[in-house]
């Protein structure tokens, strides 16, 4: 994919890719996921408890770096 407002891929970096999987069309846009912070965002974190505080882990999820969700992130910020 071609760099653009949409999406944005950035090999050089010294993280890339941050998430294992996929390394084709990583969309790099949303290097901090702006889903954080929501309690129900549509990727896949997983929970961990420590000290007994619940800290959302999204080392396994690569939803906000996949081009085709670009649209439902928009979205659920416009929310």
């Amino acid at each position: 994919m071609e760099n653009s407002y949409r999406f944005f891929e950035n090999k050089e970096c010294g993280y890339f890719p941050c998430h294992k999987g996929r390394t084709d069309a990583f969309n790099c846009l949303f290097c901090y996921c702006p889903m954080y912070l929501r309690e129900n965002c549509p990727g896949n974190p997983t929970y961990l408890e420590t000290d007994g505080k619940r800290i959302k882990d999204c080392t396994d999820c690569i939803f906000p770096h996949l081009p085709e969700n670009y649209d439902i992130i928009m979205q659920m910020l416009k929310e």
